[in-house]
């Protein structure tokens, strides 16, 4: 994360997209959420509809990634700090834990993702995103 920029919000988005990674859930992704949080996950490849969630969603989301995945990571790229906003370009990528559809478990997703998180009194209180999945197909047998 060489070159991202020094700014209070980009550090607490930055520890907050650590903590999902583990899947965070109940009091440790609490610490960086506002009461009134609303994360809006626009239309992608997994979520055609997209997803609204709320404190209860994001808990519930982070437990049924536990259960999907075997492991997650946030490569965040760039940041982007103004006022009470925080815009990130992360690569992330997940492990199947199990089969999914066609796609059997240890195969690896791949999403570019464009995240803009706003803030008050140090906790976020929105989040949008932009997630570009790479695509889902298993890859042919050699």
């Amino acid at each position: 994360m060489t070159g991202i920029p020094q700014h209070p919000n980009v550090d607490i988005a930055l520890r907050y997209h650590e903590a999902v990674s583990r899947f965070a859930g109940g009091e440790e992704l609490a610490a960086f959420l506002h009461p009134d949080m609303v994360h809006h996950e626009l239309p992608n490849a997994l979520f055609p509809e997209g997803a609204v969630r709320d404190m209860a969603g994001m808990d519930a989301a982070a437990e049924a990634g536990r259960r999907v995945l075997r492991e997650q990571s946030f490569e965040v790229i760039g940041a982007v700090a103004s006022d009470d906003q925080v815009a990130l370009e992360v690569r992330w990528t997940g492990t199947l834990a199990v089969s999914r559809g066609d796609l059997p478990a240890g195969h690896v997703l791949r999403a570019h993702i464009a995240t803009f998180i706003d803030f008050r009194d140090g906790k976020i209180t929105g989040q949008r995103n932009y997630d570009c999945y790479e695509p889902l197909a298993p890859a042919p047998a050699a």
